[in-house]
């Protein structure tokens, strides 16, 4: 893999935004989405390509351990987190990215002992599957040509994009619940295969025109008893995030 593009570089690369969210480019989707949509982006706001978030929260290795980390998100190239946890009172840190296509996994305790050095077309796979989940922070990514909706249920709309289907779990005032799909990953070690993924978003808040989620709980085989159980391994309360 080519030299990691740095986060700021990233951040960087997006341009400001120009084009303003009218609630009537969302006249033609399925009501689900209308009101996902309709809640998510303030009329008037301009339509993010990324965003810019800090956060701290908590990381299942072995057991809970607190993080703090900054992550940039673009709806086109893809995301880059880094991030820092304490294990055994000693420093860890590192980043995961997915960059146009490419992804990689890079961990060192005290900043110089490799822990974790992963990259490939598995971890490619999965770090898409993660990065679309995260769209419910930049949700006018959702608003691309390439989103195709379906309704589910009354309380339930999936969106199809490239990469997967993601499905988004709405209160009746368009608030997000949760949002799932088929990740790639080996959350046991094994091989590799598609595996229940998703995040329940207990919290909401709203930051230049857009609400999204500010505390969820994230892991493997949502959906069912072995997300508690086993599956959760990452909790997260947003700080800040800004948009551009």
């Amino acid at each position: 893999m080519k030299d990691p593009l740095p986060l700021g570089q990233l951040w960087a690369a997006a341009g400001p935004a120009a084009d303003i969210f009218s609630a009537e480019a969302l006249a033609t989707l399925p009501e689900g989405a209308k009101r996902y949509l309709a809640h998510a982006i303030c009329p008037g706001a301009r339509l993010a390509s990324a965003v810019r978030l800090t956060m701290r929260g908590e990381f299942k290795l072995g057991k809970w351990r607190p993080f703090t980390a900054e992550e940039v998100l673009h709806g086109e190239r893809g995301f880059i987190w880094a991030a820092s946890v304490r294990m055994s009172g000693l420093p860890i840190r590192g980043a995961d990215r997915l960059v146009d296509g490419e992804a990689e996994m890079r961990w060192k305790m005290l900043g110089l002992i490799p822990l974790v050095h992963a990259s490939g077309p598995d971890i490619a796979r999965s770090a898409t599957g993660r990065w679309l989940a995260e769209w419910c922070w930049l949700p006018s990514a959702f608003l691309s040509a390439d989103t195709h909706w379906e309704t589910v249920d009354a309380a339930h709309v999936k969106a199809r994009v490239p990469g997967g289907d993601l499905v988004l779990a709405l209160a009746g005032d368009g608030r997000l619940k949760s949002i799932s799909l088929r990740r790639w990953g080996n959350p046991e070690g094994g091989a590799f295969g598609e595996v229940d993924f998703g995040a329940l978003a207990e919290e909401e808040a709203t930051f230049a025109g857009f609400t999204i989620p500010v505390r969820l709980r994230v892991g493997w085989h949502f959906g069912g008893e072995r997300f508690a159980r086993e599956g959760e391994f990452f909790r997260c309360e947003i700080e800040s995030a800004e948009f551009r």
